[in-house]
């Protein structure tokens, strides 16, 4: 099933629509197409997600139903109740921030998930701007994971059984504020408005050959910056609900940021950052493609002003 949101009101996508990096084909208003029987209301989705997902799997497209385009697809996770964030979550991620901070030989993988949150009120749309609050904000592709059922101590086999589906996501972060202090503030650099851009649709498991091993990668101004695939994750989605849920309940409707390859601004010699005019392009092969204008937010420094990128 491929789910998303148009005006604000659950749509179904055309499932054997295939040209889905360019986000091309059409889709039905869920609500209508069931007759009501399923809310329009992309809040409630997850209520009802079991018979929503078996309904969907036998259901047929009618020729003479109106059918929507694509092109005004919003986030399809506009309100989950917690968002997690996954640092350091691969190899060559990793490596690229030891290598920028001086060290030499192996970078020891971490123990465990380094988890940290992303407050609602960041997440947007697969084509919403990205206002930039200062010259220091960077890009990160990610693998978003939708929960969809609740997961309290769940084990690793039983992971993929408690998602609702995938999406794309940029998890954008301002560095300074991310890293300077004693003490790194991850949630407050990465939860800027705009800071989350999710979609174009929300695709269920059953629909990929292989939903542990996707080719993701993003873009700016047509230069590929990132390629990666989430077999290379250091901790799988499985393990990464396996360990969250150990700590804490995972809620239908919350979502994962699972972690970005390398290849973002911040450790590129010299630093690269996003700038008013860019175009930010990011992919999940099977997903789709957000497709982010960058423009100068509320506070963006003038260019002659040497200190307001602090």
């Amino acid at each position: 099933m491929r789910l998303g949101v148009i005006a604000n009101r659950l749509v179904l996508v055309d499932k054997d629509q295939k040209d889905h990096k360019n986000n091309k084909g059409t889709a039905v208003d869920l609500e209508q197409a069931s007759k009501g029987r399923f809310p329009a209301d992309p809040e409630r989705v997850f209520d009802s997600w079991d018979a929503l997902v078996e309904w969907a799997a036998s259901y047929t497209w009618d020729d003479e139903q109106e059918r929507l385009p694509l092109d005004g697809l919003q986030n399809p996770v506009p309100a989950p109740r917690q968002v997690y964030g996954i640092g350091a979550n691969y190899r060559d991620h990793l490596e690229e921030a030891g290598r920028a901070q001086g060290h030499q030989g192996d970078i020891p993988a971490p123990g465990t998930p380094l988890i940290f949150t992303k407050f609602r009120t960041s997440l947007t749309g697969p084509y919403d701007a990205v206002p930039l609050p200062t010259r220091n904000v960077d890009w990160e592709v990610e693998l978003v994971v939708v929960i969809g059922r609740h997961a309290e101590r769940v084990a690793e086999k039983d992971a993929w059984s408690h998602v609702a589906g995938l999406t794309v996501g940029q998890d954008i972060s301002e560095r300074v504020i991310q890293l300077e202090g004693i003490a790194p503030q991850f949630s407050m650099g990465k939860s800027f408005p705009g800071f989350g851009p999710m979609g174009p649709v929300l695709v269920t498991p059953d629909e990929f050959e292989d939903p542990d091993d996707l080719e993701i990668g993003c873009s700016l101004g047509g230069q590929v910056m990132q390629t990666g695939r989430t077999g290379d994750l250091l901790f799988s989605v499985p393990q990464l609900i396996a360990y969250i849920s150990g700590v804490t309940p995972l809620l239908p409707g919350d979502v994962i940021f699972t972690g970005t390859p390398a290849g973002v601004g911040l450790f590129r010699e010299p630093p690269v950052f996003l700038q008013p005019g860019d175009t930010l392009v990011t992919w999940v092969t099977g997903i789709g493609e957000l497709s982010n204008p960058v423009t100068a937010g509320p506070g963006y420094p003038a260019a002659d002003d040497q200190d307001g990128d602090k």
